[in-house]
């Protein structure tokens, strides 16, 4: 996994209000937090961080920077995004919501380039229990162990985290990829750093209505993955007749031949049945499916 405790990272947007509430949670959870930026408040300190007016201050002073959590308002989330991508960071974490597309899209562009990991915007971050929180996740919910928790949205991944900590059944890692319009990573990519996580045995994807993420993702199991996945689609009980995903996603769900009904709870839930990949009807149903698959971990077959 490439998020361990000895991982150096710097909170942008610190003095702000979401990074007030950000930096010392993750510091309190025992991440490393070396530095924290916001322009205008250098010199300052806060729950013991360091604050920097900018990045480039920082630097020289605490080092090489494996992570950057953006908690800046959102029209300054580019800025702040691409400095720390100058700066040589390659995991970007961008909890605040409400970034303009555009900005998304240049952001996206800059980060494949660079080939810079970047999860957000509008995602409470990553956690892996007992090691390191790179956001806003509650940690007791979570407790350690051998589940991968995928997620679109954050408060799904909080309920299902605790449902399967109820059960006990730890998890490896929680990440939601974020809940915003346009997003910097997707299903599929977690899910092949899932695959080659050695802690991981059993995936957790917690999909929702709208847009054609699931679909793309029961695709990209059935085709590359290995290891037993488990979905659980939000939303199925949502009225019909208006449509939740937006033109571009149905547009690509005609030439993906996802269906016509593309961003619906049944394209969703039938795309990872065509896959053979186990839909629980509600989250308290996660665990137990969880649990045959560590009894059996060959249950899916092959195609």
């Amino acid at each position: 996994m490439i998020f361990t405790p000895a991982s150096k990272v710097i909170v942008q947007g610190i003095m702000e209000p979401l990074g007030i509430t950000c930096a010392p949670l993750m510091k309190a959870y025992g991440t490393h937090v070396v530095a924290g930026i916001s322009p205008g408040f250098g010199g300052q300190i806060l729950k013991g961080i360091p604050v920097f007016d900018m990045l480039e201050q920082a630097i020289p002073i605490v080092g090489t920077i494996d992570a950057a959590v953006i908690c800046t308002p959102p029209y300054a989330a580019l800025d702040a995004a691409l400095e720390a991508i100058a700066a040589g960071i390659r995991q970007v974490i961008l909890i605040s919501q409400g970034i303009p597309p555009l900005d998304m899209v240049h952001l996206i562009r800059k980060a494949e380039a660079t080939e810079t990991l970047l999860v957000g915007p509008n995602s409470p971050g990553i956690i892996v229990p007992g090691q390191i929180l790179l956001g806003i996740h509650p940690p007791d919910l979570y407790t350690p162990g051998s589940v991968g928790l995928i997620s679109r949205s954050g408060t799904l991944t909080y309920e299902v985290a605790w449902t399967l900590t109820q059960a006990g059944l730890g998890q490896s890692i929680g990440i939601s990829i974020g809940g915003d319009t346009i997003v910097g990573s997707s299903f599929p990519q977690w899910l092949q750093i899932l695959e080659e996580d050695d802690r991981t045995e059993v995936i957790v994807l917690v999909g929702e209505i709208g847009g054609d993420s699931e679909e793309a993702a029961a695709h990209y199991i059935a085709e590359a993955i290995d290891k037993p996945v488990i979905a659980y689609i939000a939303g199925r009980s949502a009225p019909r007749g208006r449509r939740m995903g937006h033109a571009g996603a149905i547009i690509d769900s005609q030439i993906a031949d996802f269906g016509p009904d593309i961003g619906t709870a049944d394209s969703k839930v039938n795309a990872f049945n065509r896959a053979k990949i186990a839909v629980a009807d509600r989250p308290s149903d996660i665990p137990a499916l969880v649990n045959k698959l560590l009894k059996t971990p060959a249950q899916r077959s092959a195609g």
